[in-house]
Protein backbone atom coordinates (compact mmCIF):
# COMPACT_ATOMS: atom_id res chain seq x y z
CA UNK A 1 0.00 0.00 0.00
CA UNK A 2 1.10 3.61 -0.66
CA UNK A 3 -0.06 7.24 0.04
CA UNK A 4 -3.55 8.15 -1.02
CA UNK A 5 -2.54 11.90 -1.00
CA UNK A 6 0.36 14.26 -0.51
CA UNK A 7 -0.30 17.75 1.08
CA UNK A 8 2.60 20.45 -0.17
CA UNK A 9 2.25 23.27 2.38
CA UNK A 10 4.26 26.36 2.38
CA UNK A 11 5.41 27.93 5.27
CA UNK A 12 3.45 30.49 7.33
CA UNK A 13 4.22 34.55 7.64
CA UNK A 14 7.87 35.17 8.71
CA UNK A 15 9.25 37.84 11.13
CA UNK A 16 11.11 39.40 8.72
CA UNK A 17 10.78 43.43 9.94
CA UNK A 18 13.62 44.64 6.91
CA UNK A 19 12.05 42.56 4.46
CA UNK A 20 14.93 40.83 3.02
CA UNK A 21 14.66 37.86 0.67
CA UNK A 22 15.87 35.23 3.37
CA UNK A 23 16.23 31.98 1.64
CA UNK A 24 18.45 29.57 3.21
CA UNK A 25 19.40 32.16 6.17
CA UNK A 26 19.22 30.58 9.82
CA UNK A 27 16.76 32.13 12.37
CA UNK A 28 13.94 33.34 10.41
CA UNK A 29 10.77 32.03 12.70
CA UNK A 30 7.44 32.38 12.13
CA UNK A 31 5.21 35.96 13.11
CA UNK A 32 2.52 34.96 15.79
CA UNK A 33 0.13 35.58 12.34
CA UNK A 34 2.66 33.21 10.84
CA UNK A 35 1.63 30.24 13.26
CA UNK A 36 -2.21 31.14 12.87
CA UNK A 37 -1.69 30.37 9.49
CA UNK A 38 -0.11 27.31 9.94
CA UNK A 39 -2.55 26.68 12.43
CA UNK A 40 -5.67 27.11 9.59
CA UNK A 41 -3.56 24.70 7.57
CA UNK A 42 -3.66 22.05 9.74
CA UNK A 43 -7.35 22.68 10.92
CA UNK A 44 -8.17 22.48 7.29
CA UNK A 45 -7.03 18.69 6.47
CA UNK A 46 -8.18 17.49 9.82
CA UNK A 47 -12.01 19.45 8.52
CA UNK A 48 -11.68 17.44 5.51
CA UNK A 49 -11.34 14.51 7.16
CA UNK A 50 -8.15 13.68 5.83
CA UNK A 51 -6.23 10.96 7.82
CA UNK A 52 -2.25 11.87 7.66
CA UNK A 53 0.29 9.09 8.32
CA UNK A 54 3.31 10.53 8.30
CA UNK A 55 4.64 14.71 8.46
CA UNK A 56 8.33 16.01 6.59
CA UNK A 57 8.75 19.06 6.75
CA UNK A 58 12.49 21.24 5.12
CA UNK A 59 15.12 21.77 7.61
CA UNK A 60 14.87 25.61 7.92
CA UNK A 61 13.39 26.72 11.13
CA UNK A 62 10.08 28.59 9.48
CA UNK A 63 9.15 25.33 8.36
CA UNK A 64 9.69 23.12 11.21
CA UNK A 65 7.62 25.51 13.20
CA UNK A 66 4.62 25.63 10.54
CA UNK A 67 4.46 21.81 10.75
CA UNK A 68 4.02 21.66 14.64
CA UNK A 69 0.20 22.21 14.36
CA UNK A 70 0.10 19.62 12.34
CA UNK A 71 2.05 17.34 14.26
CA UNK A 72 -0.24 18.12 17.51
CA UNK A 73 -3.71 18.04 15.20
CA UNK A 74 -2.61 14.60 13.75
CA UNK A 75 -0.16 13.02 16.74
CA UNK A 76 2.98 12.88 14.59
CA UNK A 77 6.80 13.36 14.71
CA UNK A 78 8.14 15.50 12.53
CA UNK A 79 10.48 13.70 9.78
CA UNK A 80 13.27 16.28 7.95
CA UNK A 81 14.43 15.75 4.37
CA UNK A 82 16.56 18.30 3.04
CA UNK A 83 15.42 17.61 -0.30
CA UNK A 84 12.27 20.31 0.15
CA UNK A 85 14.33 22.94 1.13
CA UNK A 86 14.34 26.29 -0.47
CA UNK A 87 16.56 27.20 -3.41
CA UNK A 88 20.27 28.37 -2.77
CA UNK A 89 20.30 31.97 -3.69
CA UNK A 90 22.82 35.04 -4.10
CA UNK A 91 20.61 37.72 -3.06
CA UNK A 92 20.07 36.24 0.12
CA UNK A 93 19.81 38.66 2.71
CA UNK A 94 19.19 41.65 0.43
CA UNK A 95 16.13 43.61 0.19
CA UNK A 96 15.33 43.38 -3.47
CA UNK A 97 12.95 46.40 -4.46
CA UNK A 98 13.01 50.14 -3.83
CA UNK A 99 15.36 52.32 -2.53
CA UNK A 100 18.93 50.93 -2.40
CA UNK A 101 17.28 47.58 -3.42
CA UNK A 102 19.51 44.71 -4.92
CA UNK A 103 18.02 45.05 -8.17
CA UNK A 104 19.12 48.47 -8.57
CA UNK A 105 22.75 48.50 -7.98
CA UNK A 106 24.91 47.35 -11.12
CA UNK A 107 27.26 44.79 -9.81
CA UNK A 108 24.35 42.28 -9.18
CA UNK A 109 22.98 43.11 -12.99
CA UNK A 110 25.24 39.35 -13.83
CA UNK A 111 23.23 37.73 -11.67
CA UNK A 112 20.52 38.61 -13.81
CA UNK A 113 21.59 37.67 -17.30
CA UNK A 114 19.78 34.00 -17.40
CA UNK A 115 16.48 34.29 -15.93
CA UNK A 116 15.70 30.35 -17.65
CA UNK A 117 18.18 28.87 -15.63
CA UNK A 118 18.29 30.96 -12.95
CA UNK A 119 21.93 32.75 -13.29
CA UNK A 120 21.29 33.83 -9.64
CA UNK A 121 20.74 30.44 -7.88
CA UNK A 122 19.53 27.01 -8.33
CA UNK A 123 17.99 25.69 -11.09
CA UNK A 124 14.82 25.36 -11.90
CA UNK A 125 15.05 22.29 -13.47
CA UNK A 126 17.38 20.46 -9.79
CA UNK A 127 14.79 22.03 -7.62
CA UNK A 128 12.02 20.42 -9.33
CA UNK A 129 14.23 16.99 -9.43
CA UNK A 130 14.76 16.79 -6.07
CA UNK A 131 11.15 17.71 -5.15
CA UNK A 132 9.62 15.27 -7.15
CA UNK A 133 12.14 12.65 -5.55
CA UNK A 134 11.03 13.61 -2.23
CA UNK A 135 7.16 13.55 -2.99
CA UNK A 136 7.90 9.89 -4.53
CA UNK A 137 9.78 8.42 -1.48
CA UNK A 138 7.37 10.06 0.69
CA UNK A 139 4.17 8.33 -1.41
CA UNK A 140 5.86 5.29 -0.80
CA UNK A 141 7.06 5.61 3.10
CA UNK A 142 3.45 4.45 4.03
CA UNK A 143 0.85 1.92 4.38
CA UNK A 144 -2.16 4.26 4.16
CA UNK A 145 -3.37 7.80 4.67
CA UNK A 146 -1.94 10.85 3.39
CA UNK A 147 2.03 12.47 3.89
CA UNK A 148 2.01 16.50 4.62
CA UNK A 149 5.71 17.93 3.24
CA UNK A 150 5.75 21.40 4.56
CA UNK A 151 7.92 23.10 2.27
CA UNK A 152 8.24 26.84 0.58
CA UNK A 153 6.83 28.85 -2.54
CA UNK A 154 9.66 28.23 -5.27
CA UNK A 155 9.67 24.29 -4.51
CA UNK A 156 6.00 23.83 -4.44
CA UNK A 157 5.85 26.10 -7.39
CA UNK A 158 8.05 23.90 -9.55
CA UNK A 159 6.13 20.81 -8.64
CA UNK A 160 2.85 22.36 -10.34
CA UNK A 161 4.65 23.18 -13.24
CA UNK A 162 6.44 20.28 -13.71
CA UNK A 163 3.68 17.92 -13.14
CA UNK A 164 1.38 20.34 -15.82
CA UNK A 165 4.16 20.48 -18.29
CA UNK A 166 5.05 24.10 -18.31
CA UNK A 167 7.93 25.49 -18.92
CA UNK A 168 9.82 25.68 -15.37
CA UNK A 169 10.82 29.64 -16.00
CA UNK A 170 8.44 31.95 -14.86
CA UNK A 171 7.53 35.04 -13.50
CA UNK A 172 7.77 34.93 -9.88
CA UNK A 173 4.79 37.49 -8.89
CA UNK A 174 2.33 35.45 -10.76
CA UNK A 175 3.36 31.83 -8.57
CA UNK A 176 0.00 31.01 -7.33
CA UNK A 177 1.51 29.73 -3.64
CA UNK A 178 0.13 31.37 -0.68
CA UNK A 179 1.63 31.40 2.48
CA UNK A 180 0.66 27.92 4.20
CA UNK A 181 -1.33 27.03 1.14
CA UNK A 182 -2.27 23.42 0.59
CA UNK A 183 -1.14 22.05 -3.09
CA UNK A 184 -2.39 18.37 -3.25
CA UNK A 185 -1.52 15.93 -5.79
CA UNK A 186 -1.63 11.86 -6.10
CA UNK A 187 -0.45 9.10 -7.97
CA UNK A 188 -2.33 8.23 -11.56
CA UNK A 189 -1.04 5.11 -12.94
CA UNK A 190 2.57 6.00 -13.37
CA UNK A 191 2.41 9.88 -12.64
CA UNK A 192 1.60 12.18 -10.54
CA UNK A 193 -1.33 14.78 -11.00
CA UNK A 194 -2.38 17.51 -9.24
CA UNK A 195 -5.64 17.57 -7.76
CA UNK A 196 -5.95 20.12 -5.33
CA UNK A 197 -5.19 23.75 -3.90
CA UNK A 198 -6.41 25.78 -1.39
CA UNK A 199 -5.60 28.77 0.53
CA UNK A 200 -7.06 28.25 3.93
CA UNK A 201 -5.07 30.78 5.57
CA UNK A 202 -6.57 33.49 3.18
CA UNK A 203 -8.03 35.63 5.79
CA UNK A 204 -5.48 36.31 7.55
CA UNK A 205 -3.27 37.53 4.60
CA UNK A 206 -4.59 40.87 4.40
CA UNK A 207 -1.95 42.65 6.88
CA UNK A 208 1.11 39.31 5.93
CA UNK A 209 4.40 40.23 4.42
CA UNK A 210 5.28 37.96 1.55
CA UNK A 211 8.66 38.58 0.65
CA UNK A 212 9.32 36.75 -2.85
CA UNK A 213 12.42 35.80 -4.68
CA UNK A 214 13.33 36.96 -7.94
Amino acid sequence: MVASQVHLVRHGEVFNPERVLYGRLPNYRLSDLGMKMAEAAALDLQKRGRQVSRLIASPLLRAQESAQPFAATFNLPIDTDERIIEPTNSFEGTKMRGPGGALRKPKNWPLLINPLRPSWGEPFQQVADRMLAAIDDAWASVDDGDVVLVSHQLPIWMVHRALAGERLAHDPRKRRCDLSSITTVERHGDRFVETGYANPAAPLQLNATDVGAV
